[in-house]
């Protein structure tokens, strides 16, 4: 059994940190990576979360995942695979780093669109987002200890701000 589940509201560090590991994996990747994506609840101002920062590492191409995964074990992150999410390689972080998960997807994937797509709609809608946080609260007390729970109570939540935010990619 892993660590509590704990919900927190937002904080205002969450960008610095972000940025500061943002910093080192770009540093080490170089010219493999086209962008390094703040996603997840700590990218969104103002929206409570579990204080882990989400960051999607954007390669050109899955020709160029192999080479994302040599250089960040460089820097201590241990690849564990998709972890049943095509299109999204996932790594632990180094012991010394501040909370977070690392994901590398190539610029077409469907799991970066998807990040990206939840991301923009809750900082693009403030009431959803604040509805977002008190469901996540709320889950937080009623599945404390069951993570899988946890996820699986937000799916429906999740799935209806994709259904949104993509008509509203549509009509943009």
């Amino acid at each position: 059994m892993g660590a509590p589940i704990d919900v927190v509201d937002y904080d205002k560090r969450w960008p610095q940190i972000f940025e500061a590991l943002r910093l080192r994996v770009v540093t080490t990747l170089g010219s493999v990576a086209l962008a390094v994506e703040h996603v997840g609840s700590t990218s969104v101002p103002g929206l409570a979360a579990k204080p882990i920062i989400d960051m999607d590492v954007v390669v050109g191409s899955e020709a160029a995942v192999p080479v994302a995964i040599q250089r960040l074990a460089t820097l201590g992150y241990v690849h564990r695979g998709n972890l049943g999410v095509a299109g999204r390689e996932a790594f632990q972080s180094p012991p010394d780093a501040p909370a977070h998960h690392l994901y590398v997807c190539a610029a077409d994937a469907e799991a970066l669109r998807r990040h990206l797509c939840f991301r923009n709609f809750l900082r693009a809608h403030p009431d959803e987002a604040r509805a977002y946080a008190e469901l996540k609260k709320t889950l937080a007390l009623r599945f404390r200890n069951d993570r899988d729970a946890y996820t699986e109570a937000k799916t429906g939540f999740v799935l209806a701000v994709l259904k949104n935010g993509n008509r509203a990619q549509v009509t943009d």
